[in-house]
């Protein structure tokens, strides 16, 4: 799959516009990251995991800091492929923009520690009291 982009509005020689290309790459990767935001301000929110709601309203802080980093990303890739007449790769622009944006609203908020840190993996003493309480309920 791939996405084609204008270079240029105006057309070249033989009346066609050049056009760059966007791969799926460009587009799942930052998306991924995206969606372990989403998770995280989820998290931060307190909204519960199961029954999941997928109209509930919460504050989404680093989804939306990553989103504008993306868009600006996508922007300075399309800047400098426009002005330098060369194709750029992507994710050189996307991966800093997305990362860099999280980051800094990380440090606004006084949660560095605590976004570096968030995992979804539940750790194995978690999963043995679940299940021991599983067991317990099924006993009585």
């Amino acid at each position: 799959i791939k996405i084609l982009f204008p270079r240029s509005l105006v057309p070249n020689e033989d009346g066609k516009i050049d056009l760059s290309l966007l791969g799926l790459g460009d587009i799942v990767i930052p998306g991924f990251f995206l969606a372990i935001l989403l998770r995280f301000d989820a998290h931060n929110a307190k909204v519960p995991y199961f029954p999941t709601d997928i109209y509930c309203k919460f504050p989404k802080p680093y989804f939306h800091s990553a989103l504008i980093g993306y868009v600006l990303g996508m922007g300075t890739t399309m800047f400098v492929m426009i002005k330098f007449h060369a194709a750029q790769p992507a994710l050189l622009y996307l991966v800093p923009g997305c990362l860099g944006s999280s980051f800094i609203t990380a440090l606004a908020r006084g949660e560095v520690k605590e976004l570096l840190a968030y995992s979804e993996e539940v750790e194995e003493e978690e999963e043995e009291e679940q299940e021991q309480d599983t067991s317990d309920k099924k006993n009585d």
